[in-house]
């Protein structure tokens, strides 16, 4: 019997989620990567000794990375090594610090100390977090969201107001706490979601049951092991993998797409592969997808349509390495020393380079030896930005870093800056080149109640009957643990409609 074939378009967290599912059905899989290795975003860069993550660097979730496995009858522990971080992370704020403990009855402390009766709050708080967590998670994010009829579901039908939808997350939060460091606490892992707490669905307390219950989590080696075993994984079940292969067009005969035509380079020369297929996924940049490889006529979506979507930030990155250790440091880092309110702002109403930015720090070296040489330290500096900023010039990037990393030398009392010996820079510019990311965002399309579900751009094209999408710009929305989901719902949705 004749296998049917998919051809995968990039191999990010949901590309590679997608080959895996569509290879367990029984369909003959075919990965198209830009890159000369899988992940994406979240690729990998060796340099000097050093070790780095390219994106993202926050292991939460670890039920959903369990649950991919397990669809394999695999165990995450088949393909690399979990650590849960102790302290889960610091915050600096105005004048002080605070290391968050990865015990609960520890964290329940640190809330009592600053704001006497908030470990009591805090109990109710994360018991209405635990419920839209497991309600949530199993109930909206697994959707494709092509129909509201999906979400005629009892649990939901009868937790609506539970789910708190309607409600934002910084009203959820006064409920429970006044103290200012408190609420930025609970505020926080929503800021890089695409609005501001006040815009934000309330539902989205289940990121704090995620942060607080679940963990902050390191995989050994870094975040590409988590890619590395899933491409091993995938490998084991049969996908084919082509690097360097720059996807340049669909074809698309009688509303379908027949062949994908990539670009590879071979002897300083361009080479054109056709790969023919009965079904295309695209887990590259869906605008990108629609705007750059499709025949206008085949476009589910106008110009205008993505030009007034609200996007997730985008980020100004550095990777730096140093030739000695830093004291009393963690793994990470959040440098709320200067205004939230401000910088939220900046990020999603004003649209500007931010005044004075909070930023955040990860030092993969104090878990891990094996990221940098021996007696140095490996560096990740990041500053959430509004996407689709011109002017990400090497003036610009070097006055940003001048400006954390001396709020950072003061802050640990320690110097940093004549230690360097490797530093590299990511902007805005650099998404668009390396991943044709729209208006250069990091993190896909902002998780807003308008952009939710059946209101974010569909997992399948409303003009080709057989072209897919999966990603940080469709269902369920940014991060790493959704786009693995993403990648698990469109294959079931290409299954539905294809078979196995």
């Amino acid at each position: 019997m004749v296998k049917k074939r998919v051809a995968i378009i990039g191999s990010g967290f949901a590309g590679l989620s997608a080959a895996c599912f569509m290879a367990k059905a029984g369909w003959q899989v075919t990965v198209l990567e830009k890159h000369n290795i899988p992940g994406g975003r979240a690729r990998q860069m060796k340099v000097k000794g050093f070790t780095f993550d390219m994106g993202p660097s926050w292991y939460w979730m670890p039920d959903i990375f369990e649950h991919f496995f397990n669809s394999f009858d695999r165990k995450v522990s088949d393909y690399y090594s979990l650590h849960r971080l102790d302290p889960s992370y610091r915050v600096y704020w105005g004048n002080n610090e605070t290391d968050i403990p990865a015990d609960y009855n520890g964290f329940k402390q640190l809330f009592e100390g600053i704001e006497p009766g908030s470990s009591v709050q805090l109990d109710k708080f994360l018991e209405e977090a635990a419920y839209k967590y497991k309600v949530g998670m199993n109930k909206l994010v697994y959707k494709p969201g092509l129909s509201l009829t999906e979400f005629l579901d009892w649990d939901l039908a009868t937790g609506i107001f539970r789910l708190d939808v309607f409600n934002s997350i910084k009203t959820h939060v006064g409920k429970y706490f006044k103290h200012p460091a408190l609420k930025q606490l609970m505020e926080f892992p929503v800021l890089f979601l695409g609005a501001l707490p006040d815009k934000t669905p309330a539902l989205y307390s289940l990121m704090n049951y995620a942060d607080i219950i679940g963990g902050t989590w390191y995989p050994e080696g870094g975040m590409y092991s988590i890619v590395e075993g899933m491409h091993k994984l995938a490998t084991e079940l049969g996908v084919q993998f082509y690097f360097n292969q720059n996807v340049t067009e669909i074809i698309i005969e009688n509303n379908a797409a027949k062949k994908v035509i990539a670009a590879s380079a071979s002897n300083n020369a361009k080479t054109l592969n056709t790969y023919e297929t009965d079904v295309v996924i695209g887990g590259a940049d869906y605008h990108h997808i629609e705007s750059a490889l499709l025949p206008e006529t085949y476009r589910s979506y106008p110009e205008s349509y993505w030009q007034k979507r609200v996007m997730a930030p985008g980020c100004l990155i550095y990777y730096v390495g140093l030739n000695k250790r830093l004291t009393n440091i963690l793994h990470h880092s959040l440098f709320f020393d200067t205004s939230f309110e401000v910088h939220g702002r900046e990020i999603y109403e004003t649209m500007q380079w931010p005044t004075d930015p909070l930023f955040y720090v990860s030092a993969t070296s104090v878990t891990d030896s094996t990221v940098a040489p021996e007696g140095c330290e490996n560096l990740f500096f990041l500053v959430p930005v509004a996407a689709g900023l011109a002017n990400d010039s090497e003036e610009l990037r070097e006055r940003y870093f001048e400006m954390i990393v001396t709020r950072m030398e003061k802050r640990i009392g320690q110097s940093i800056k004549d230690s360097i010996i490797y530093k590299k820079t990511y902007a805005h510019s650099d998404f668009v080149y390396d991943y044709n990311a729209f208006k250069g965002n990091a993190y896909g399309l902002a998780n807003t109640l308008t952009q939710t579900a059946v209101l974010k751009p569909a997992c399948r094209s409303k003009k080709v009957n057989n072209l897919f999408y999966t990603g940080q710009l469709t269902v369920p929305g940014p991060g790493v643990p959704p786009s693995l989901i993403s990648g698990e719902v469109v294959a079931n949705e290409v299954i539905k409609v294809f078979g196995n």
